[in-house]
């Protein structure tokens, strides 16, 4: 019988042809699995694991069988223990106890399939170190699983479990460990032996507390607790020295977690929450917090004690009940975002809110100057360069030029020289009816840092302001225009770009140079793609808003831009995610992306 005529036969499947030895699975792909030691089955459209996959080190292989002295290529008697085996993204309903075979098995992926329950023999891979079956319908684990303490990554997110039982603490040298969107109500408090766990992820399910055992992990850097019932965190959760992020929005804190051991804590995440009231003693332990999210609360006063949060980057208080801000927060150093939409915000002018971040943080710094400084003779009647006033509404330390809401198409020339001596770093032309740029402008070049042009005719930037090397802040939003010169690429100390409501329809290549930017806002144009490859050379960018374009595509791959804080989608005619995972927030949609980045 000539070569391509003859058939092997298996005990288990009777006779079949060496090609194609069970559906989905070649023969020339299980070769190259005993050659390379991994094998990857995924989106095969597979109900069961074929046979041949796991006695795939013990049958003797076909091409053994015609091998020729004369001709050594194939060399199959140098096969390789299968390390990695993926069957992720199939029709499985269940895993076969004969996985025991694979005992040499590193990586074991069954994740996106329809397991109810998995086999017993996990227990025998005595070697596995990542095991994935998330996105299945688990309801409970195995206790064999817990027998596999060479386990250091294990995903078991998007399933139906209930509870984490006690076994989990066996796996100790389990590094990662994420039970995300299941419905579990109870976490064992063995779940302290876990002495080198990094990474703790329990966001989306139904818990109501902790164990007070979390306080013994040392070495968990990040714990996501978002989306669940929990009322308090133990005090003992602030002995985990290691902790660097803690996400606890969607909860039912009434009060911020007291942490005084964590001083290497950078991200504190507890928006959606009930807390009314932030003392100084709940800050004094976050001197190092770079992130401090409590957006949707219900606080009322911010302490002055902010001032000790001298590393703070990121601030968010939107959706709170603030009145006013203390003056002394405009003096934290590397403060970059401060977010306050959706405040009542009486103690200060609604305009000077929108002014943004830079624009506020000057105006709170004056305030401070302003406070019993003038001397009983002073009328207040100087010129316009000594008193700080240039234009018609300016800050006093005349550091401002607002010319703004006049409904003007030009600005006046008298303004200029005393903005070019006074070295001005914030112009204001905003809701005028100019149509193009003031080429005076210019001459504000060697001070500029923040430039509003908002709510304008505007169709074009003049190439000429890549003069401005200072400018951090540039707001064009509400204006005609459809592109940005790529000469602006100068302009290297730029962090908050908002072009919203303007005629765009890619972000401008010029964007993507400027590596410090952090805030990009461009809703309300016709943009419809995501060029994430371009994103990832931000790496500062922090918020992103997109809404309202059109956008027919989110690249998973988008969950991967790690430095996001915020991210706004809403308003695009893609489908996939639906709004129900939009609205959970940035932390579950940037992990729900990366959850879909093909294996």
């Amino acid at each position: 019988m000539s070569k391509h005529g003859r058939q092997a036969f298996n005990k288990r499947a009777g006779f079949q042809k060496p090609q194609e030895p069970t559906s989905g699975v070649s023969a020339a792909l299980l070769k190259q699995g005993r050659r390379s030691g991994q094998l990857n089955l995924s989106s095969r459209e597979l109900t069961t694991v074929p046979d041949a996959v796991w006695r795939i080190n013990q049958d003797v292989p076909e091409e053994a069988k015609t091998v020729s002295l004369d001709n050594t290529e194939d060399r199959w008697w140098e096969q390789t223990d299968l390390t990695k085996l993926i069957l992720a993204s199939n029709k499985l309903q269940e895993i076969s106890n004969d996985i025991r075979e694979l005992g040499a098995l590193t990586v074991l992926d069954v994740h996106d399939n329809v397991l109810t329950s998995l086999p017993g023999a996990l227990g025998d891979l005595e070697q596995l170190q990542r095991f994935n079956a998330s996105h299945n319908q688990l309801t409970c684990i195995p206790d064999s699983l817990w027998r596999v303490t060479s386990l250091t990554v294990l995903n078991l997110q998007h399933n139906q479990l209930t509870e984490l039982p006690g076994g989990i603490g066996e796996l100790r040298y389990l590094e990662e460990l994420n039970l995300s969107n299941n419905k579990l109500q109870v976490i064992s408090t063995s779940i302290g032996g876990l002495s080198r766990l990094r990474i703790l992820n329990l966001s989306e399910n139904k818990l109501t507390s902790i164990p007070y055992s979390c306080g013994m992990l040392k070495n968990v850097i990040t714990m996501d607790l978002n989306n669940n019932q929990i009322e308090q965190i133990p005090e003992e959760v602030g002995r985990m020295s290691s902790l660097q992020q803690l996400y606890l929005r969607h909860n039912r804190l009434a009060h911020l977690p007291l942490l005084p051991d964590c001083t290497s804590i950078k991200e504190l995440h507890v928006g959606n929450n009930r807390i009314s009231e932030i003392t100084a003693g709940h800050l004094e332990h976050l001197t190092s917090v770079s992130v401090l999210d409590l957006r949707d609360n219900k606080v009322k006063e911010l302490p002055e004690k902010i001032i000790l949060l001298q590393d703070l980057n990121r601030l968010d208080l939107s959706n709170n009940d603030l009145s006013t801000l203390p003056f002394k927060l405009g003096t934290l150093p590397l403060l970059k975002s401060l977010v306050l939409e959706g405040n009542p915000m009486r103690g200060i002018r609604r305009d000077i809110v929108r002014r943004g971040t830079v624009g506020l943080m000057k105006y709170l710094r004056d305030r401070i100057q302003e406070e019993p400084t003038e001397s009983p003779n002073d009328t207040g009647a100087g010129d316009e360069i000594q008193s700080g006033i240039i234009g018609s509404t300016t800050t006093s330390s005349g550091k401002t030029l607002d010319y703004s809401q006049k409904k003007a198409s030009s600005v006046p020339i008298d303004l200029w020289e005393p903005a070019q001596t006074n070295e001005v770093t914030v112009v204001n032309f905003s809701k005028n009816a100019l149509t193009e740029v003031p080429e005076n402008i210019i001459l504000l070049s060697k001070s500029i840092q923040e430039v509003n042009l908002g709510f304008n005719k505007i169709t074009m930037m003049p190439v000429e302001m890549q003069m401005m090397v200072k400018l951090t802040s540039l707001d064009l939003r509400c204006n005609a225009l459809s592109n940005l010169p790529s000469e602006f690429s100068s302009m290297s100390e730029m962090r908050e770009l908002i072009i919203s409501s303007n005629r765009f329809k890619d972000l401008p290549d010029v964007v993507y140079t400027w590596s410090k930017l952090e805030v990009i806002l461009v809703s309300e144009n016709k943009i419809t793609s995501i060029d994430v490859a371009s994103l990832r050379k931000l790496p500062k960018l922090s918020s992103l808003d997109m809404t309202n374009n059109d956008i027919g595509e989110v690249p998973p791959e988008l969950g991967l831009v790690e430095s996001l804080r915020s991210l706004q989608l809403n308003g695009n005619r893609f489908r996939n995610p639906r709004p129900a995972v939009l609205n959970k927030g940035t932390v579950s949609l940037l992990a729900y992306l990366r959850d879909r980045i093909p294996t």
